[in-house]
This record gives structure tokens, C-alpha cells and sequence, in this order.
């Protein structure tokens, strides 16, 4: 195909067929009237002085991640006009909603984030905040996720991503542990038991969200205040009950040993403005039933202990 470029357009000429004519949009992409041509889409960028952020709806090889953990994941999805709008309407307000979770927040999802890929919403996800996730690590910077129903749902999603991203990456450039593959532990968001290190990626990304929600829930005025609270609360004592399991592991190196200190007392630090009473309890009520049935399930078919 040989293109030239003038005036913001593109003309694509190609043999045996007729010309391309594709016009250039400032910061969110081009159009072509042309019936070869399907448009690419974009994003505004996060912030004013942002590049726009690809919406990849078309790449052939986008895939899920392998594995059984993500199992509850949809196929990779190719938007109609309908679902374009919804991303736009909830991206349109998920810079302020990253912002009100703590600043850095936004500044990481600007830093790190390069290309949204969205999926199909699993019919289990229901019609409240609900949403599916995930990440690729040889994809670094690239964010899977089905159509988000608000900005802070969508902001939520970036915060918890983007754990993985970092972590992902951290862990290549250092090690951090040397436990083997063998899935022996309790994590209250997952019904299977996990490796080491799916437990340490898990427990970095609930950290976070329970200091995303925090910091909102502290905010004056906001109107979701209370739903803040509860997210912080369940995220927190998550978190709680799968610390111990990673501080304890005689299979942390130097350098992992540091990281999972740290974040034990970031967890810690979290109990200076603790969450309603009642919402204590009944993040704490919900991990306790979660540890119970997964001891039922899974007790008698563990693998034995290395520590």
C-alpha cells in the first residue's frame, strides 16, 4: 500500500483497487467514507495534556490470559455505536473518581496506561457496579475490561489492573519469593485455592483498592460515601486475612521480604480512620464464611505445607 499524507489526509493507494481517503480527527482518531476502511478508536487522554488512550476493539490477537483463572471471562469485544458511548460516558469521569481515591491514583493510571481492550459482560455480572478484568503481563500497559456502568467502577478497574501491571513487571526485574506452584492458600475473593503468587498479586491489588476507597470514603460530601466505606471495609479485611499467609512464608527473599512488610503496614496505617462499625463487621462476617466454606471444600485435597 503506498500512503501520502497532506493537509490531515490520508489517501491509501493499493493496485487493482480503488483509493482510500481517510481523514484525520485532532486527538481521537480519523474517518473514512471509504467501505475498506474500519476505524480505530480512542479515548480523550485522562488528563488535558494527556495523549488519547486507544479503545482496541479491533486487533485480531487480542486474547484473554490463559489459565482457570479467568474463567469467568467474556470474549474480547467489538463495540457497536451503543457501547462506544457507554465507555465514553463512564471514562468521561473516571479522571475525577481516580483523583478522589488519592492523587497519585490518576498519575499512575496516566503514567501506565496505553491501551483499553474491552470484553464481553459475563451475564453473572448483573445490573449494579459489576464489571470483569484482567491483565496480560507480556501486554504491559494494556487493560482488559468489559463495559464499565459508571466512572468509579471504571477507576476501580484502573487501580486494580494496574496492581498486576506493577507487580508483574517488579517481579521480573527482581525476585521477590521462591515458593513453588503448588495452590494451598485462602484468598477470600477467590473460591480456589492460589499459589504464593497468585496470593501475593491478589493481596497487592485488594491493598490497593481498600486504599482507593478509603481515601474516597474520607472525602467530604461525596455522594457515595457510605458505599465507599463498605468497599473499604471488605477490601481491608480481605486483606487482613490473607497477610499472615505471606509475612510468614519462609520462601520471601530479601527483597520480598521488605516488599510484603510494607505491605502489612500499609494495611496497618489504614486502621487511623477505620470504617462504620457495622460495616466492619460485616466485611469481617463475610471473610469468616468465606474462610469456612472454603475449608470445607478444599481442607482434605490440599497439598502439605512447606512452612
Amino acid at each position: 500500500v503506498d500512503v501520502t499524507c497532506t493537509e490531515g489526509r490520508l489517501v491509501l493507494r493499493q493496485a487493482d483497487a480503488p483509493d482510500v481517503t481517510v481523514h484525520l480527527e485532532s486527538g481521537v482518531g480519523a474517518w473514512s467514507g471509504a467501505l475498506a476502511w474500519t476505524p480505530a478508536h480512542a479515548l480523550p487522554g485522562l488528563t488535558p495534556t494527556a495523549p488519547p488512550l486507544a479503545l482496541d476493539d479491533l486487533d485480531p490477537y487480542r486474547e484473554l490470559p490463559d489459565g482457570p483463572g479467568h474463567g469467568d471471562l467474556r470474549t474480547p469485544l467489538a463495540l457497536d455505536d451503543a457501547e462506544r458511548k457507554r465507555w465514553l460516558q463512564a471514562w468521561s469521569g473516571t479522571a475525577l473518581a481516580l483523583r478522589t481515591g488519592g492523587a497519585q491514583r490518576l498519575t499512575e493510571a496516566g503514567a501506565l496506561l496505553r491501551c483499553l481492550v474491552p470484553l464481553e459482560t459475563p451475564p453473572d455480572v448483573g445490573t449494579g457496579r459489576g464489571s470483569c478484568s484482567a491483565t496480560r503481563r507480556e501486554a504491559f500497559g494494556a487493560l482488559l475490561s468489559s463495559t464499565p456502568p459508571d466512572p468509579v467502577t471504571l477507576a476501580a478497574t484502573l487501580v486494580h489492573e494496574l496492581q498486576h501491571a506493577k507487580l508483574a513487571a517488579l517481579s521480573d526485574l527482581v525476585t521477590l519469593h521462591r515458593a513453588g506452584p503448588a495452590a494451598r492458600y485462602f484468598a477470600p475473593w477467590r473460591a480456589d485455592p492460589r499459589p504464593y503468587d497468585g496470593l501475593l498479586q491478589g493481596t497487592y491489588s485488594h491493598l490497593a483498592l481498600a486504599a482507593f476507597h478509603q481515601r474516597r470514603a474520607l472525602v467530604d460530601g461525596l455522594p457515595d460515601r457510605d458505599w465507599a466505606w463498605a468497599q473499604h471495609a471488605r477490601y481491608r479485611a480481605q486483606v487482613g486475612a490473607a497477610l499472615p499467609a505471606l509475612v510468614g512464608s519462609p520462601d520471601l527473599t530479601v527483597r520480598g521480604r521488605r516488599f510484603v512488610d510494607e505491605m502489612a503496614a500499609t494495611h496497618e496505617r489504614m486502621a487511623e480512620h477505620p470504617a462504620p462499625r457495622g460495616h466492619v463487621a460485616r466485611a469481617q462476617a463475610y471473610v469468616a464464611s468465606a474462610r469456612t466454606l472454603w475449608t470445607r471444600r478444599h481442607a482434605s485435597t490440599l497439598p502439605p505445607s512447606n512452612g
